[in-house]
């Protein structure tokens, strides 16, 4: 019988929304002193109210989150951004503390949660290792076993002596991942932080997960990559505005996951809600799939041109903005992904986007992607400046191919593509 390594019994996360404190504490004793006086508060500004603590001002983040994960099982946890992952993720992992209920865990565990989680920024990487090994209760002489195994995985061997502050945010992921992974924890958790690595390290990272996962280790993978979670993990749980909604086989999860949160009959509007406050000063309105004739629909025809507006408004001026999207599978294998400032021409002619309401729109051509359902996601961002907004998986629409080449075959064609290449037959 398989025995729990963890157990979530009842979890609630309550956020206060707002500011928590005025930033010193000199502040908040005068704050607290005239309250405790029944008098206003000094640092108020005239017309200012003070922050309550009204229900609305509360955020759940996870609302009665009940499941348990035997030892050994390999557990993918997926959602929509703001569904309630990550601070799943920080509750197990004792960053913060939970409002109700109480979390079980039998075992070690090594969290990698944000880039340079658990390193002191003013040590040496090889300084990190060891107070990392030391936090998960490792003795010296167990470091000393695998600390070139993890040197040579995280490949920055030539500076492993710098203080890692000095790292890039791919070298400060590599150094922690190897950490992570190498020293032997029973359960081991991961969020999204890899996407930070470049393409051959994900793909090391990835590797390095399933062999954990095959020593009968316990991990907790969260990833918005569905090929991913499906090579991965053998069962998924699916968060919805802090519930579980869905827990069975990945299949199974990630299927539901792509029928019931991106399907919007082609299109998708943004509430206030569902868009982070630092997103501003953009706001997306919404992204939206059209035929030829201009008309939103969820089922374009492969043989036939098909458009994507993206509408977003802009309260204040910005640099070097850049709106892009991304179209995949259904089991999150990118076919393409292209920004409304690629031509050299427009991005110098756009370089400054005033504030107003816009809408950038492009045309798929004809004859371009296999019969199938894609995802369609949406990006905003200033190039190693700063990302506005994202959402990976805004939407989902189907290809009916249709009168494609080869048609006339009944038969399922391989690709994520279906051009209409210029074949030529010559008898010699």
């Amino acid at each position: 019988m398989t025995r729990t390594a963890i157990r979530f019994e009842k979890i609630s996360k309550a956020y206060r929304l707002g500011q928590i404190s005025s930033g010193t504490l000199s502040n908040d004793i005068k704050a607290w002193w005239a309250k405790k006086r029944g008098r206003p508060n000094p640092l108020l500004k005239i017309g200012q109210e003070e922050h309550g603590n009204q229900e609305g001002d509360i955020l759940w983040a996870l609302k009665d989150v009940s499941f348990s994960i035997g030892e050994g099982a390999v557990l993918g946890i997926i959602g929509r951004n703001g569904a309630g992952k990550s601070t799943l993720l920080k509750l197990l992992s004792r960053v913060t503390a939970p409002t109700d209920g109480y979390i079980k865990v039998k075992g070690r565990i090594a969290s990698l949660l944000e880039v340079g989680t658990g390193f002191h920024p003013e040590l040496t990487g090889r300084e990190n290792i060891y107070l990392n090994g030391a936090i998960l209760g490792m003795k010296r002489v167990e470091i000393d076993r695998k600390f070139d195994e993890i040197l040579d995985f995280s490949e920055v061997e030539q500076f492993i002596d710098t203080p890692v502050k000095r790292y890039s945010s791919g070298m400060y992921v590599r150094l922690a991942f190897a950490v992570a992974a190498h020293l032997e924890p029973e359960i081991l958790v991961v969020d999204e932080v890899l996407a930070v690595g470049d393409a051959e390290f994900q793909k090391k990272s990835l590797g390095k997960m399933g062999d954990v996962a095959q020593q009968g280790r316990t991990v907790l993978f969260v990833s918005h990559n569905m090929s991913s979670i499906l090579r991965l993990t053998h069962e998924a749980i699916v968060l919805e505005k802090g519930c579980v909604v869905k827990r069975g086989p990945s299949s199974e999860a990630v299927d539901y996951y792509l029928s019931a949160g991106n399907s919007r009959a082609g299109e998708r509007i943004w509430e206030d809600e569902e868009v982070p406050a630092d997103a501003a000063p953009f706001r997306p309105l919404g992204v939206r799939i059209c035929d030829k004739s201009g008309t939103v629909v969820e089922t374009i025809r492969s043989i036939e041109p098909f458009s994507i507006e993206v509408e977003y408004r802009l309260s204040a001026p910005l640099t070097g903005l850049r709106i892009g999207v991304y179209i995949g599978t259904a089991r999150g294998e990118y076919v393409l992904t292209s920004f409304d400032t690629d031509d050299e021409h427009r991005f110098e002619k756009h370089g400054v986007r005033p504030a107003g309401h816009y809408v950038s729109r492009c045309v798929i051509p004809p004859d371009l992607l296999n019969g199938g359902r894609y995802f369609l996601g949406v990006n905003a961002s200033s190039y190693r400046v700063r990302r506005y907004f994202m959402d990976e998986q805004a939407l989902t629409f189907n290809v009916n191919s249709s009168g494609a080449p080869g048609k006339q075959w009944i038969e399922a064609r391989p690709g994520l593509i279906r051009p209409r290449l210029d074949w030529k037959i010559e008898t010699r």
